[in-house]
């Protein structure tokens, strides 16, 4: 009777491998009610007051109401993205060899909350030019953590959340953290701005989003984190840098999905212009910025629940297409209404969109590839539509100055609708290739 062989050393490691990822994948089945419910606390709190910074509303009226200059408030909007787009591939060098990356997660959280709260005391305490100055160097400072930020924590989500989960868990964070903004949105404008809280209501709402997110990161430390059985090597900085058009050439869906992702963040060039368009038209107060705001938190709160039902049935690639269609129809109205309540519509119609954008473009980064090159891939994707949030409002501020807010409105449309053709045309859905994360 002939006897097997007995197992190679690559048999042994594969047995090895294959134990330690069946283990894996059960410790992240055991802690997934604290996690999933770590991260909703966390969404919760840190996208309600982030939003407070992010929504074309407060920041570019408050640079607005200090500069009185269109170009200032897409100069300070684009260097709050040109900090994201130059760290955001560091960020990825900074975990990729780490088997556990919620401690240089947290560290890096404190300091882009550190910029919201310069931005806040900037207001209080400077008089208004060099407030302008400062605000403008607290939202580079800002961005360059941001950058970093969403690389460490879409990855710490992507090992902690499975796919199957992931779309809802996104959608119904963005919805509770938008019904919470929304209202702390009409609050800052109506009792804050109107009321000039504290003598600057701008900085008290900036205050408050601050205090709001550090709550947030706060309740992220509940996160029971695995560690992976396999992880990349150490690598310098330069090195990954030229590892990127292997990567490309490796998947060209993958190359061509960031240009989309970029086409539609070079959208983006008409949003910090929204809200001085409609003062335009209708008057700029604390009330109606509360109101537009509103509306715009609103309904990128109340859609992200379909977002996320839909990303989790269909793929995240229908959601991009959906979304971003929304957001150029939304655009279009904008141009054609000239009063408050059917502004607040085009608004909503702008957070939807603008909502379902950003759920599928984090998510769907993860289906590309193996675990080990994850945080390489965000950093990629956040670096490229960084880069394109940055020209964005530079470009529309040159655009809106120089010809008229229609032109820019109109061009916004356009760079949408390229980036709708790319995605519908030349990108297959990535969850049709097999297992991800």
């Amino acid at each position: 009777m002939d006897r097997e062989p007995p197992p190679s050393d690559e048999d042994e490691r594969a047995r090895r491998l294959a134990a330690a990822e069946t283990a894996y994948e059960a410790e992240i089945e055991a802690n997934l009610r604290r996690n999933y419910a770590a991260n909703l606390a966390h969404g919760l709190l840190g996208q309600t007051g982030f939003r407070l910074v992010n929504a074309p509303t407060f920041v570019p009226a408050y640079i607005y109401l200090l500069s009185g200059s269109e170009f200032l408030v897409g100069l300070a909007l684009a260097a709050q993205w040109i900090g994201a787009s130059a760290s955001s591939i560091f960020g990825a060098t900074l975990i990729e060899h780490r088997k556990r990356v919620l401690p240089m997660g947290l560290l890096i959280g404190w300091g882009m909350r550190a910029g919201v709260l310069g931005l806040a005391l900037g207001g209080f305490f400077l008089p208004e030019r060099w407030a302008l100055i400062t605000a403008i160097g607290f939202l580079c400072l800002f961005g360059l953590f941001n950058g970093m930020q969403a690389v460490i924590f879409n990855t710490l989500m992507a090992k902690v959340i499975p796919l199957r989960l992931r779309g809802r868990l996104t959608g119904f964070r963005n919805f509770a953290a938008g019904l919470t903004a929304a209202g702390v949105s009409w609050m800052g404008g109506h009792y804050f701005v109107e009321g000039n809280l504290f003598g600057n209501g701008y900085a008290a709402t900036f205050l408050m989003a601050f205090i709001l997110t550090s709550i947030g990161l706060s309740l992220l430390m509940l996160v029971r984190e695995p560690e992976p059985p396999t992880i990349r090597a150490r690598a310098g900085f330069g090195g990954r840098l030229r590892e990127i058009p292997m990567m490309l050439k490796a998947d060209p869906a993958l190359g061509r999905f960031y240009l989309a992702a970029g086409l539609a963040a070079l959208g983006t060039m008409a949003v910090p212009f929204y809200i001085l368009y409609a003062g335009e038209r209708i008057g700029l107060s604390g009330a109606t910025i509360g109101i537009l705001s509103t509306a715009f938190l609103l309904a990128q709160t109340t859609t992200n629940l379909f977002w996320g039902w839909l990303a989790d049935r269909f793929g995240n690639r229908l959601v991009f297409i959906l979304s971003v269609g929304t957001w150029g129809a939304a655009t279009g109205l904008l141009l054609a209404v000239d009063t408050l309540w059917p502004l607040a519509i085009a608004f909503a119609g702008l957070g939807a969109g603008q909502g379902g954008f950003q759920n599928s473009n984090q998510n769907i980064i993860v289906e590309f590839g193996a675990r080990d090159d994850l945080p390489m891939r965000i950093a990629v994707l956040n670096t490229a539509t960084s880069l394109m949030h940055a020209a964005g409002p530079l470009l529309g501020g040159v655009v809106a100055y120089a010809i008229s807010f229609d032109a820019l409105f109109a061009l916004s449309i356009a760079v949408l609708l390229a980036a709708l053709l790319t995605m519908t045309f030349l990108v297959d859905e990535p969850r049709k290739r097999g297992k991800r994360l």
